[in-house]
């Protein structure tokens, strides 16, 4: 299933194809391997509170969720190669393409939202 992820506080749409990985597998395999992450994709991982970017080729921007949606903390165009604090107030983690955090204004405190893409 994708997702579409919202924006509520600045009312802008950070993804409308979004992943969920929730399975062990999934949640470690993750982005390690693509080549791209395309406008409009993203990756949810939860529950998940650190994340590294081991084997990947890309930036991403990465934000942290609690467990309402709202984003305890942003790293945005997080290189190749780095691993990440643990954020106990983490539930999830969404992952984007990078530069999405800079064009839509997000920022820590920001709400987000979830709806299934039928």
């Amino acid at each position: 299933m994708r997702w579409k992820v919202n924006n509520e506080t600045r009312q802008r749409l950070l993804a409308d194809r979004a992943e969920r990985a929730s399975s062990f597998v999934q949640r470690f395999k993750g982005l390690m391997g693509r080549r791209s992450l395309a406008v409009g994709e993203g990756l949810h991982i939860a529950p998940c509170n650190s994340i590294h970017t081991f084997f990947m080729r890309i930036p991403i921007d990465v934000l942290f969720l609690d467990a309402q949606g709202r984003i305890v903390k942003q790293m945005p165009a997080l290189p190749p190669w780095r691993a990440t604090s643990v954020y106990f107030q983490s539930r999830s983690v969404l992952e984007l393409p990078a530069g999405v955090l800079a064009a839509s204004g997000t920022q820590e405190g920001d709400q987000l939202s979830f709806e299934p893409v039928t």
